[in-house]
């Protein structure tokens, strides 16, 4: 198929307005922050050359959002909050 194949009678034209309105979301802001890998694991990444660490991050997105949508834990049923740790003595 070709460009010329393609049917965009369907889609309304973009006029000023839509792109006055447009804002840039890709790609998300960058958080710094500190993880501890298996030595292998980080041998593996770093042997692929230098991105190591954008490797990591398309690995975690390609799994994120593979992952069924979560609910939030404010959405949490009573009763069914974060799990504390509890003493085992008493």
């Amino acid at each position: 198929m070709t460009d010329a194949d393609i049917d965009y009678s369907d889609i309304p034209p973009l006029d000023k307005t839509f792109f006055t309105k447009a804002t840039v979301v890709w790609p998300p802001a960058k958080k710094q922050l500190t993880i501890r890998l298996d030595a292998d694991v980080l041998a593996w990444l770093k042997a692929g050359g230098r991105g190591y660490q954008t490797r990591i991050n398309r690995i975690l997105r390609v799994v994120m959002e593979t992952q069924p949508p979560r609910r939030s834990r404010s959405a949490a049923p009573p009763g069914k909050g974060p799990r504390t740790r509890t003493s085992a003595a008493h």
